[in-house]
């Protein structure tokens, strides 16, 4: 009986138990048993080619292509922003551990769901500065690491970064806004994307409207690109907002009268002087007292009889003063004006002996009853 042994290693000095279910039947106690041990060169040879046959084929599942490289280029920039993108990851047969962004040597973050996501935007750079990015792949079969890439924002004057997207535009608008858009180096793209940078349009609805929104692009009236050709730089969007209420300068139609000439503001109105012809020995005088005693009525009447003597008077008198109203102040001005009241009959109380802040100290102190005069002049209190 031939009985063939596997030893992993034989030595001497061990004692080799040989297991009784070998034995031959008929032995007994005390028997010699004869063992012959050789190596199967055939049998070790086709575990071999098994067992290279099973390396290939996994190989060949596995092993044949390996992670590619990131690619990664810049799509867009602005002055203070700039879009990267790159080409879709191929992991082969390896897991996929991170997708990491570098800014300037530093690591700037993951890239969330790096298998769907293609692009990124990084706002808040500073203008006109050099930045250089760079993407690191981390997988099961190894890191891998993109090129460097350098990119530089835009100065203020540098308006080939602005990218818009139309809105609802008149056709008129419409046409406009694209020749100026070609003036000044921008572009225009059909839908909203990452490298949108405003949204013009002139009212706020539709899709695209709302999809900017979503992305916080700013959406601004066409006339924001007519400002920037004119200031030949970026400007701010505040004030060119489509939901932004247009404050500015006073328009035509709140600066001027009913009539058409231009009306001073009220604060201003209250400064003037009272006009000269406006009720001058009129009975209707809002500085009458409502019951005049015997003296002021004769005064009106003999006012009455002096008016058509003095009229041509009183308009260069009031030429004259009011050249003298220009060139003094306090005071002086204070006085002409009363002068200029007694002469025209418009004033029926004397003159005050004292200064101009106590004369306005004795109004505020007087009879409450008194009217302020037609012609815009702010006379509250009279002291009759």
């Amino acid at each position: 009986m031939l009985v063939s042994l596997t030893v992993g290693k034989v030595d001497a000095g061990v004692t080799i138990e040989f297991p009784s279910i070998l034995l031959p039947p008929d032995i007994s106690s005390g028997s010699i048993v004869d063992i012959t041990v050789a190596r199967n060169t055939a049998s070790e040879a086709a575990a071999e080619r098994s067992f290279r046959t099973l390396q290939e084929q996994i190989l060949a599942a596995f092993g044949a292509a390996e992670p590619v490289t990131p690619n990664l280029s810049c799509r867009n920039a602005t002055q203070t922003s700039v879009v990267l993108e790159w080409d879709p990851i191929q992991l082969a047969t390896a897991d996929l551990i991170s997708l990491a962004l570098y800014r300037n040597g530093q690591k700037a973050g993951n890239i969330p769901k790096p298998l769907s996501m293609h692009s990124t935007k990084i706002s808040g750079l500073a203008v006109d500065t050099e930045y250089t990015f760079h993407l690191v792949l981390r997988t099961t079969a190894g890191t891998y690491a993109s090129e460097r890439v350098a990119v530089r924002t835009h100065k203020m004057t540098d308006l080939s970064g602005i990218t818009i997207t139309t809105g609802i535009l008149p056709a008129a608008v419409r046409d406009g806004l694209t020749r100026a858009v070609e003036r000044i180096g921008a572009k225009i793209v059909d839908g909203v994307r990452i490298d949108t940078t405003h949204f013009v349009t002139t009212e706020g609805r539709g899709i695209q409207w709302e999809k900017a929104n979503e992305l916080n692009i700013p959406v601004v009236r066409p006339e924001w690109v007519d400002a920037c050709e004119k200031n030949g730089r970026i400007l701010g969007v505040t004030k060119f907002y489509l939901d932004a209420v247009r404050f500015g300068m006073p328009t035509g139609e709140e600066t001027r009268s009913p009539g058409g000439a231009a009306a001073p503001p009220a604060q201003l109105q209250k400064d003037l002087p009272p006009s000269p012809a406006n009720g001058a020995g009129s009975s209707s005088n809002p500085l009458s007292p409502s019951r005049p005693n015997e003296n002021e009525a004769r005064k009106e009447e003999s006012v009455d009889e002096a008016d058509s003597d003095s009229e041509s008077e009183a308009s260069e008198i009031e030429d004259d003063e009011e050249e003298q109203k220009v060139r003094s102040g306090g005071q002086d001005e204070q006085k002409i004006l009363a002068e200029e009241r007694d002469q025209q009959g418009l004033a029926v109380r004397p003159k005050p002996a004292v200064d101009d802040d106590d004369g306005e100290k004795e109004d505020s102190s007087g009879d409450k009853g008194g009217k302020s005069p037609g012609d815009g002049a702010s006379f509250q209190d009279v002291v009759l």
